[in-house]
C-alpha cells in the first residue's frame, strides 16, 4: 500500500538529507544558548557601531540586542522574572546595579536599552528609568538628601514638585527655601552648611522664567552640592543641563521624549556613582518602569529630532501671533525678545521648545473661557504630544497650591499655558486667535 499524506515514516539517522537537518537543528540550539548566556552575563546589548554622529542620527540609531538575527525594533522584554543557572547567580545580582536580566524591578533588557539612549542623547554616565516623572524627582531628592539637610530650590515648578519639597521632605527632617528663579545671587546669598542640593526647572513649569544653569552649576560646584535639573520643557534638543554644571539632570518622559500621549514615565541621567545611589532607591520605592512602555519610548524617540524642530518653529510662529492680539497682556516665550531673559536663553540654550505662557487680559475668567473656546487645540493637562494642549494653571495643573505660592511661582490668574503641537501652524493661529477674539 502505497503512503498517504499525513503519513509519517522513521528514516535512517544516516540518511544525509536527515542528518543535514539535525546538524543544522544543533547548531540552532547552540546559537540560542550562546544568547542566552549573554543574557545572564548581562552583554547582550551592543552600542551603534559610531558614538561620533550627531544627535538626530543617534536618536534613531539604538543599542541593538545581539540575536541571532538583528530586528530594527527593540525586542520587548515583558517578562517579571528571568530564569537563572544557580544560586550562585542571584547572589552574584545583589551586588551589581541594574542587571537586565533577574527581576525587572531591579533592570530589564528593554528599560536598558532606553537607559542607554537616553543617557547618550545628555552626555551623561547613566540613565535610569522610572515610572513616572515624579518618581524620579522623589527617587532622586530620597537618595541625595538626608534628615537635617536644606535645599534651595526655584520658586517656580511643576505642582507636585513644589508639594514634595514643601510638605513631603519636611517629614523626612529636609527643609526647602523657595527662590526666585532668576536671582542667582539668592542662591549664593542663602547658602550655609546645611544645604545639600540646589533644584531648578528652567524654563519653569508654568511661568516660563529661566534659571542661569551655568551660574547655579559654579555655586553648587564650589560648595561641592549637586545641582539637579527639571530639563523636561527644554529637553536635550534644545539645552544640555550635564554640559553646564548640573549633577543630575531628570525628565518627565511622559512629555516630549515620549511624544505621543500614551506613555507615563521618567527618567534621571547624572554620573554611574550617582545613578546608583538613585537605583538603589528607585529599587526600594519600585518605581521601575514596565517594558512595553519602555518600547513605546524608544519608538518615540526615533522621531524625536523632527518633532523638536517642529515644536520649536511652531511655538515661535504661535508666540509672536498671540503677542500682537489685543486680548493678550503678555507672552512668555524665551525666544521672543520681550522675554525678561532672552539674552540668557540664547547663551544655554539651542532652541527655545514648544512650550508658550500666554496671561488674558480680564483674569482667571477670561483665561478659563480662552482654554474652553478652540478647536484645534485641546483642553487637557500634560504636554509635548503631538496635539496642541491648553490649560489653565491657576485651576487646573497647579489648582492644588494656595494664592501665596501661586504668587511665589509666577502665576498670574489670566495665564494659559500652551504646549504647541505638531499641527499646520496657521489652523493653530487662527484657531487661537479666534477664540481670544470671542472673548469680547
Amino acid at each position: 500500500m502505497g503512503k498517504r499524506d499525513g503519513d509519517f515514516s522513521f528514516r535512517s539517522l544516516g540518511d544525509s538529507t536527515e542528518h543535514s537537518d539535525l546538524q543544522a537543528h544543533a547548531n540552532s540550539i547552540e546559537v540560542l544558548q550562546s544568547f542566552l548566556e549573554r543574557i545572564v552575563r548581562g552583554s547582550m546589548m551592543t552600542q551603534p557601531k559610531s558614538q561620533s554622529h550627531r544627535l538626530a542620527t543617534r536618536t534613531i540609531h539604538h543599542p541593538v540586542a545581539e540575536l541571532p538575527s538583528q530586528p530594527l525594533a527593540t525586542p520587548i522584554y515583558q517578562s517579571s522574572t528571568f530564569r537563572v543557572e544557580d544560586a550562585a547567580t542571584v547572589a552574584g545580582y545583589a551586588h551589581e546595579v541594574c542587571p537586565q536580566a533577574f527581576y525587572t524591578r531591579w533592570g530589564n533588557p528593554t528599560v536598558e536599552v532606553w537607559e542607554k539612549v537616553v543617557a547618550d542623547l545628555e552626555g551623561g554616565e547613566k540613565g535610569l528609568a522610572f515610572a513616572s516623572g515624579m518618581a524620579a524627582v522623589s527617587s532622586t531628592l530620597l537618595a541625595l538628601l538626608s534628615p537635617g539637610d536644606r535645599v534651595l530650590s526655584g520658586a517656580s515648578l511643576y505642582s507636585a514638585t513644589m508639594k514634595t519639597l514643601a510638605e513631603v521632605l519636611p517629614r523626612q527632617g529636609i527643609t526647602t527655601e523657595f527662590i526666585d528663579p532668576t536671582d542667582t545671587g539668592a542662591f549664593a546669598e542663602r547658602m550655609d552648611p546645611a544645604v545639600r542640593m540646589i533644584y531648578a526647572e528652567t524654563p519653569a513649569n508654568p511661568s516660563m522664567q529661566m534659571a542661569d544653569l551655568a551660574a547655579l552649576g559654579e555655586l553648587a560646584r564650589r560648595n561641592d552640592i549637586p545641582l539637579v535639573v527639571d530639563n523636561t520643557f527644554a529637553t536635550p534638543w534644545n539645552q544640555r543641563p550635564l554640559e553646564l554644571g548640573a549633577a543630575v539632570v531628570l525628565y518627565s518622559a511622559t512629555k516630549y521624549l515620549s511624544g505621543h500621549s500614551d506613555v507615563v514615565a521618567g527618567c534621571t541621567v547624572s554620573d554611574a556613582a550617582t545613578a546608583e545611589r538613585i537605583w538603589k532607591q528607585r529599587t526600594l520605592l519600585g518605581g521601575c518602569l514596565d517594558p512595553f512602555a519602555a518600547w513605546l519610548l524608544l519608538r518615540g524617540m526615533k522621531t524625536f529630532a523632527v518633532r523638536m524642530d517642529r515644536h520649536n518653529a511652531n511655538a515661535a510662529v504661535v508666540a509672536e501671533a498671540l503677542e500682537k492680539h489685543p486680548r493678550v497682556e503678555r507672552v512668555i516665550y524665551p525666544g521672543l525678545e520681550s522675554h525678561p531673559q532672552h539674552e540668557l536663553a540664547k547663551r544655554q540654550m539651542s532652541g527655545y521648545g514648544g512650550m508658550v505662557g500666554c496671561v488674558v487680559g480680564g483674569g482667571r475668567a477670561a483665561g478659563i473661557r480662552f482654554v474652553e473656546s478652540t478647536e484645534v487645540a485641546l483642553l487637557a493637562v500634560s504636554l509635548g504630544g503631538t496635539e496642541t494642549l491648553l490649560e489653565h494653571p491657576a485651576s487646573m495643573s497647579h489648582a492644588m497650591l494656595s494664592d501665596s505660592q501661586w504668587e511665589r511661582a509666577g502665576i498670574p490668574p489670566g495665564l494659559v499655558r500652551v504646549s504647541v503641537g505638531l499641527e499646520d501652524v496657521r489652523d493653530l493661529v487662527d484657531d487661537l486667535t479666534s477664540a481670544l477674539d470671542r472673548l469680547d
